[in-house]
């Protein structure tokens, strides 16, 4: 099989959702702990988010984060058109539906609902990037001064987008969501690749788990943190 037929093939779509999926579970890990500086508020009530601030400063001016972040676009459009394709390819092959509808028996829901937590997700992709990505790169936001220099305030920002109930509500779906598609993408992106071995696909299992409790939880936090203003 050539390399352009493996790549169009159903096996060639499933390993690059696999790939491009453990790209964006790396992200998500960086993405959370930058997240979390927000939460340097609780630790030093002078801080008026200075941390995250920094951070994100750092992530949108350095050369290798912003080149990162281009590789990081292509894996996402890359994912949802892959996963679009195989669900779409999957509900043709099935034709006519099963006598006998074993539900959960046969697998998750959530693992049946891959495509529609990935809809939600690219929906709120979407939003996301709207009110935060694209004015810090392209429209202009307001500015503080942090060590001598001018960064944006995307803290406040942050504190002034989620004074509004409905996009708290938003986000913390998308949080749910986001936690059911990695409950089963977590562990099948790893099989996908050719991980195998009963032993560590159990250690895998509980990662997957751990992973899709933890990063949505800290993700849905943000949100409601600011807009009981617990942070800020």
């Amino acid at each position: 099989m050539k390399w352009s037929e493996f790549f169009t093939s159903s096996v060639g779509k499933k390993f690059i959702m696999g790939l491009t999926g453990i790209t964006l579970i790396l992200f998500l890990v960086v993405h959370a702990g930058l997240n979390a500086c927000i939460f340097a508020t609780l630790l030093d009530e002078n801080d008026h988010g200075e941390m995250f601030n920094k951070a994100a400063h750092f992530m949108g001016s350095n050369v290798i984060p912003r080149l990162l972040e281009i590789g990081l676009f292509l894996g996402i459009f890359l994912h949802i058109i892959q996963g679009l394709v195989l669900e779409f390819q999957n509900r043709s092959k099935r034709g006519i539906s099963y006598k006998v509808n074993y539900g959960n028996r046969g697998s998750k829901w959530y693992s049946r609902s891959m495509g529609l937590l990935g809809t939600i997700l690219l929906i709120f992709l979407i939003l996301h990037w709207v009110q935060f990505w694209i004015p810090s790169r392209f429209t202009g936001m307001e500015e503080v001064t942090i060590d001598g220099k001018q960064v944006h305030d995307l803290f406040g920002l942050m504190k002034t987008t989620f004074e509004e109930p409905w996009v708290v509500l938003v986000y913390v779906l998308a949080c749910i969501s986001l936690a059911y598609h990695l409950l089963h993408g977590f562990q099948s992106a790893f099989r996908t690749l050719g991980l195998r071995s009963n032993r560590y696909l159990r250690i895998v299992k509980g990662l997957g788990i751990a992973f899709s409790i933890l990063i949505p939880l800290v993700f849905a936090l943000m949100p409601i943190s600011m807009h009981f203003h617990w942070v800020g």
